[in-house]
């Protein structure tokens, strides 16, 4: 929120002032002419702060491609855990974890770090944190993801991997 709509919020549209302008409009306060000026007044500079404010992905400049993969990797999360939803997990041996189990704290880890990957261009440093975290994604999640559906846990040696990426990539936040 810039100067201008903080401005334009408290002489004009928050509640307080519109009751203000609506008494003032009625006739109950100032001539009707005053109101008249009043109301364009607000509508005129309402008009300046939309005209000189750019829209917030404007203001993202390239970084505007992070939350494109950001949503991305959201809707794949989404589409993920539909299908695991209605996914039948085999438990092949008792020993090892429940796939299904994997399955949710896969999803859930993918969904927050889906999430994290929209505050990316905030860091100091937006394409390191989002390289971080995009292959974090990638070799932790794709891995226990791979880990629920086949049972195949040949794979599960670059699941760390991903975890320290995904370290990384949150302490990227504090580079």
């Amino acid at each position: 929120m810039g100067v201008h709509d903080a401005m334009n919020y408290v002489l004009f549209n928050n509640p307080i002032a519109n009751s203000v302008w609506g008494f003032v409009s009625s006739g109950n306060g100032l001539k009707s002419k005053n109101a008249a000026i009043a109301q364009q007044a607000a509508a005129a500079s309402t008009q300046a702060v939309a005209a000189v404010t750019p829209p917030l992905w404007k203001l993202l400049g390239s970084s505007r491609h992070i939350l494109r993969l950001a949503g991305l990797s959201g809707a794949a999360a989404v589409m993920l855990g539909a299908y695991g939803a209605h996914h039948h997990f085999n438990i092949v041996d008792e020993k090892e974890r429940d796939p299904k189990s994997i399955f949710e704290m896969t999803n859930r880890y993918h969904f927050l770090h889906s999430l994290a990957l929209l505050a990316a261009p905030l860091a100091r440093k937006p394409y390191l944190t989002t390289i971080l975290m995009t292959s974090g994604m990638a070799l932790f999640c794709g891995t226990c993801y791979y880990i629920s559906f086949t049972n195949d846990r040949r794979v599960s040696k670059f699941t760390p991997v991903g975890g320290f990426l995904l370290i990384f990539g949150w302490l990227s936040f504090v580079l």
